[in-house]
């Protein structure tokens, strides 16, 4: 057979593709990578890292107004968004750096320019290099949705471009319903801006459970995010001193920028795809199987490109799975049902498992427990917030199914929770564990109230004040 100049090219150097050509090499493979922007991909250079950021320096708005109920006197505060930006892409520089070494390290040769798909055994470089691999491997992720069209569409911004934005908008319209959307809302809203989202229908985060849902708007609200349900942008005109956004309806609003987070497509568009007829799903998103190979045999996707689980840990473990089973001689598949995620809006978001109406219909009988409380912080604070969690049990065989949390911390307890729903903890396994008090998540293993899906919630003063009895 005719040698290939290596036996691994990946395109695309994100979380996913990293993961892959690390461990490939670590078996001895010999791999490139080719990037043409920059190694780390959407979570380290325009995603999850710098946002989590941002929404760290948000957070201390209200952490300065909290703490005058613990004695403290804090005056004279203020924010410089020039100081959050230097600093956030000092960070992403030395993560990209980090990245670039770990590659460095395992033996993996970088290539700074695009890559396109010329065979199922070639890749063609921007310089015009042709590069022969035994396996190629597409971890390109994914970009935004502008597929909006309206005048004045280009006068918006996407989430790449609030994260380099050289002035602070004390104005901010956001289009979108999911969690990129209500995070910048949340976090423009913590430093300090006038922030409106606009939806096209009257409730958010299509996907989550309903409880979850009913709550956030809530409490975004009291937050400092206004709403405008049932609309879309029709227009976007520059006037002085800002832009004027015309909704639908007819309304007028009035921004220093405009975000539109209508979510994120596959990015697999000039990838040379259609020359070896690799397909396509209805979504757009390169059609894989559990191992993670395309129809063609030779080439295989990982991370959101496929449109499976568009979360970066989700995208490191398929392009593990992929290394270990193609090279490492060690197969195995990806396991999606249990996944926790987090919402980083203000409260936060932190859910794990199924939903009630997923688990509904599979047919399930299910018990639910739910509870909502005051946190002992608020109660000094005199903040108006509240915890809510949610348990959802099935009755057959007593499992926890799904873990649902709105309240401070809540993506880090969730992560807890998945590390028991993964060994198929029941409720009874989370009511013989011992509480943590006094703490939000001792509530877990505390909760003994059945509800039906249309009861409500009776508020309690504050259960992490007051030890269940």
């Amino acid at each position: 057979m005719e040698p290939f100049d290596v036996d691994l090219f990946v395109i695309g150097a994100g979380s996913g593709g990293v993961r892959a050509a690390r461990i490939a090499a670590g078996y001895g493979a010999k791999v490139r990578i080719a990037e043409e922007y920059r190694v780390g991909g959407t979570c380290v250079i325009r995603g999850c890292v710098p946002k989590k950021l941002f929404v760290y320096a948000a957070r201390f708005a209200h952490e300065f107004e909290d703490a005058a109920g613990f004695g403290w006197n804090v005056e004279g505060t203020s924010f410089d968004w020039p100081t959050l930006i230097a600093n956030k892409d000092k960070e992403i520089a030395r993560l990209e750096g980090a990245y670039r070494a770990n590659l460095d390290r395992s033996g993996v040769e970088i290539v700074p320019q695009r890559a396109v798909i010329e065979g199922p055994h070639a890749v063609r470089l921007a310089d015009g290099t042709r590069v022969t691999a035994r396996t190629i491997l597409i971890a390109t992720g994914g970009r935004p949705n502008i597929g909006l069209d309206f005048p004045g569409r280009d006068l918006g911004i996407t989430s790449n471009e609030a994260f380099h934005l050289e002035r602070f908008p004390a104005r901010v319209v956001v289009q979108g319903a999911g969690y990129i959307a209500l995070e910048f809302a949340s976090l423009f809203a913590g430093l300090g801006a006038q922030v409106t989202v606009v939806h096209r229908g009257d409730t958010l985060l299509r996907g989550f459970d309903e409880d979850i849902r009913a709550r956030i708007v809530g409490e975004m609200e009291a937050n400092g995010v206004s709403f405008a349900f049932n609309a879309t942008i029709a227009s976007i005109d520059a006037i002085e001193g800002g832009k004027r956004v015309r909704l639908s309806d007819g309304r007028d609003l009035f921004a220093d920028e405009v975000m539109l987070a209508i979510g994120r497509v596959p990015n697999t568009v000039g990838l040379g795809l259609d020359a070896v007829g690799v397909h396509l799903n209805e979504a757009g998103a390169i059609a894989v199987d559990a191992d993670s190979r395309t129809n063609v045999p030779s080439i295989y996707a990982v991370g959101d490109v496929t449109d499976r689980a568009n979360l970066t840990p989700v995208a490191i473990r398929e392009g593990h799975a992929f290394a270990d089973t193609v090279f490492g001689g060690k197969p195995w598949q990806v396991n999606y049902d249990v996944i926790p995620t987090a919402v980083f809006t203000e409260p936060e978001i932190g859910v794990v498992g199924l939903t009630e109406a997923e688990a509904r219909a599979q047919g399930r009988r299910l018990d639910i427990y739910k509870t909502d409380f005051r946190p002992l912080k608020a109660t000094l604070s005199g903040r108006a917030s509240r915890v809510f969690m949610k348990l959802v049990v099935d009755q057959a065989d007593d499992r926890v199914l799904g873990v649902h949390l709105i309240g401070e911390g809540s993506g880090e307890i969730v992560q807890m929770a998945a590390i028991a729903m993964n060994l198929n903890a029941t409720k009874a396994d989370f009511d013989r564990t011992m509480a943590l008090h006094p703490s939000s998540s001792e509530e877990l293993v505390t909760l003994r109230s059945k509800h039906t899906s249309s009861d409500q919630v009776i508020p309690e003063v504050s259960t992490e004040a007051t030890p269940a009895i």
